[in-house]
């Protein structure tokens, strides 16, 4: 059995081999993930969308995260675990911060947290970082801030709009962070990221040139038919085999080829005939 992914393993990987990362939020997603040779694990806030069927990742709370992170833990992966911090779980105080990201290491068995957030976020990241939990960014298009940025838009198109993005990078690196994802960039500012910090970048939906890349398991398995984003490539169609297979069963149930004789339990021979004896009485 390989050794258990850990955070200075991650950071080694800058410049090479890629990391590999996806999204889970159960046991048999996480058993699934780490099998197929997963480095990173990321229980993530979508779950509020992808899991639960809000709209967007706002309604996901620090409890329900525990919950997620906790069953996916419970898969003992070799995968390092990192578990999202919600909206407003950071937002509102350092003592809060500190105390929500310890709750998701201690409560929820994460590894690490991520949060979203450049330069504003620093008194939270070097927080969490002083009480011994190590730190991932995320930066760019961040889920949690669609009402500023009014919707799901990419970010960092316009050359002010990039070089703070670059700044905000550079600043998280210096704060310490172990890695930085960047979603929804042009591929060129993620490749300057990348080449200026020290730290590696998980890219989604921002190029090629990322230390790594991540997707949501939903969407990398093709678990539904929602639309998908421009940057995701489906590698299986899973929702449709699922409704196949179930069709299957619902047919061999209405005929009377679920369950067959050999799927069935039964008495012994001796057993049977007292327990036909014994109605035989009643009767």
């Amino acid at each position: 059995m390989q050794d258990k992914v850990t955070v200075p393993d991650i950071v080694a990987r800058k410049g090479g081999p890629k990391i590999k990362m996806v999204t889970a939020y159960d046991m048999p997603m996480a058993r699934i993930a780490d099998r197929a040779g997963a480095d990173i694990i990321l229980v993530g806030d979508t779950l509020a969308h992808v899991v639960l069927g809000y709209e967007d990742t706002l309604p996901a709370t620090i409890d329900v995260m525990i919950h997620h992170i906790s069953a996916v833990a419970r898969a003992k992966p070799r995968a390092l675990i990192v578990g999202d911090m919600p909206w407003l779980s950071y937002h509102l105080s350092v003592e809060e911060t500190v105390r929500n990201a310890g709750r998701l290491i201690r409560e929820g068995g994460a590894d690490c947290v991520k949060l979203e957030g450049g330069r504003k976020r620093l008194p939270m990241v070097e927080a969490i970082l002083s009480a011994e939990i190590p730190v991932m960014g995320h930066l760019g298009l961040t889920p949690q801030s669609i009402h500023t940025m009014g919707g799901y838009r990419v970010q960092g198109r316009q050359a002010e709009a990039a070089r703070n993005l670059l700044e905000d990078a550079e600043a998280l690196a210096a704060a310490g962070v172990f890695s930085i994802v960047l979603e929804g960039v042009p591929d060129i500012l993620a490749e300057e990221i990348t080449r200026r910090i020290p730290v590696p970048t998980i890219g989604i939906g921002a190029g090629k040139y990322c230390d790594g890349q991540v997707l949501v398991f939903h969407d990398v398995l093709g678990m539904h038919n929602d639309r998908l984003a421009k940057f995701v490539r489906q590698y299986a169609h899973l929702a449709d085999t699922a409704v196949e297979a179930l069709q299957h069963f619902f047919e061999d149930v209405q005929s009377g080829g679920f369950p067959s004789d050999a799927e069935s339990y039964h008495m012994n021979e001796e057993a049977a005939r007292i327990f036909r004896s014994l109605l035989e009485k009643e009767e």
